[in-house]
C-alpha cells in the first residue's frame, strides 16, 4: 500500500565548478585556471608570471621568444618582480653588491598554496570567481653575502574573470632597518605599439632615462610611443592608468601604495641589442607599464611590514 503522503525529496544543489591549480612535472611552474576559462602561469624562478590569458584565449602579456625559462637568467617578459633595487645599484648603497633590479627576479621562490573566493549563489553562477596563489622568499633562500638583511617576502597573484592582481608583502625580520625599492615589471601585449595611447599620466612630471635622467614637465596629453621610451612618472597611487589601442581601451591599471609608474619600450635599436629579446620586431607587440615605488627609497624598520600591489583589468 502506498503511503498517502510521501516525504518531500531533499533538494540537491548542483556542484559548482572550482578553479583548478596544477604544478608542472618538473615543479618549475604553477598554473591556475577559472571555470570561465581564464588562465595564469607562474614560473617559480623569480615567481615570474609568464602568461595571463582571458577566457577567449587571448594572451595579455608579452613574453620574448628568446626568454630563458630554465632559471639561468631573469625572464624577458611577463611580470618580473624588481626588489630590493631598481636599475643598477649605486656603489655606495647597501644594495651595491646586487645585480641590476635586485635578486627577487633571479631567485627560486616557494609555492605556498592557493585560496579561492566563495561561489556565488546566483542561478547562473559559473563557479568560484577568483583564485589566489601565494609564493614566498626569505633571506635563507638567497646569497646573504650580497644582501645581509633578514627578510620575508610573500607574493600573491590573484586571477579573476577580467583582471589580474599582483601584491607583495615585505617583512623586516631582522634587528635593523633597511631601504628597498620595488616594481612589477609588467610587459603588456598589444597588437601595434604605434596605435597605443596611455592615459592617466598627463599631469605627472617624469624622469626621461633616454635623455640622461632629465626631469621633464608634464606632457598634458596622453602618451603615444614612436621611439625608444624609458620614463619614470610619479603620481598619486589612486590615479588609474588606461592603455587604449586605436582609441579603444584595452587595459586599466590601478595601484595600491605604489606611487611610481615606469613606461618602457626598447624600440628598434635597443631591441636588437638585447640577446634575449625576440622576435627582432617584438617591440611592436608590447609596452611596459610598470607600477612600483622606485623614485625614492622605502625605509622598513626592524619588525615592520610593507605591502603594495597592482590590478590590471582587461577592458
Amino acid at each position: 500500500m502506498e503511503r498517502a503522503k510521501k516525504p518531500a525529496a531533499i533538494p540537491v544543489s548542483p556542484i559548482q565548478p572550482t578553479p583548478q591549480v596544477s604544478i608542472s612535472d618538473d615543479s618549475s611552474r604553477v598554473t591556475a585556471s577559472l571555470p570561465t576559462g581564464e588562465r595564469v602561469e607562474i614560473l617559480l624562478y623569480g615567481a615570474t608570471v609568464i602568461s595571463w590569458k582571458s577566457a577567449n584565449g587571448k594572451e595579455n602579456l608579452f613574453l620574448s621568444s628568446k626568454a630563458s625559462l630554465d632559471g639561468s637568467k631573469a625572464v624577458r617578459g611577463g611580470i618580473p618582480i624588481v626588489f630590493p633595487v631598481f636599475g643598477p645599484p649605486k656603489p655606495d648603497h647597501a644594495t651595491s653588491r646586487l645585480p641590476q633590479h635586485g635578486f627577487a627576479r633571479i631567485s627560486r621562490w616557494e609555492y605556498l598554496g592557493k585560496s579561492s573566493s566563495e561561489s556565488s549563489t546566483l542561478p547562473n553562477s559559473k563557479g568560484d570567481a577568483s583564485v589566489k596563489l601565494d609564493f614566498g622568499l626569505s633571506d635563507s633562500m638567497i646569497d646573504s653575502r650580497n644582501w645581509e638583511y633578514p627578510f620575508n617576502l610573500t607574493y600573491s597573484v590573484t586571477l579573476s574573470q577580467d583582471n589580474l592582481e599582483t601584491s607583495l608583502v615585505v617583512r623586516n625580520t631582522g634587528a635593523s632597518n633597511y631601504d628597498f625599492q620595488v616594481l612589477f615589471h609588467s610587459y603588456l601585449a598589444v597588437d601595434d605599439i604605434t596605435k597605443i595611447t596611455i592615459s592617466g599620466l598627463e599631469e605627472a612630471a617624469f624622469i626621461d632615462k633616454t635623455q640622461g635622467a632629465k626631469e621633464v614637465e608634464p606632457a598634458r596629453e596622453p602618451i603615444s610611443i614612436g621611439s625608444e621610451t624609458d620614463r619614470v612618472y610619479t603620481l598619486p597611487s589612486e590615479k588609474a592608468i588606461t592603455i587604449a589601442e586605436k582609441g579603444t581601451p584595452r587595459y586599466e591599471i590601478t595601484r595600491d601604495v605604489l606611487s611610481d609608474v615606469v613606461v618602457w619600450n626598447p624600440w628598434t635599436e635597443k631591441a636588437k641589442s638585447m640577446a634575449d629579446f625576440g622576435p627582432e620586431d617584438g617591440y611592436k607587440g608590447m609596452v611596459c607599464v610598470e607600477a612600483g615605488s622606485v623614485s625614492v627609497w622605502n625605509t622598513l624598520d626592524a619588525g615592520d611590514t610593507w605591502e603594495g600591489g597592482q590590478r590590471i583589468k582587461t577592458l
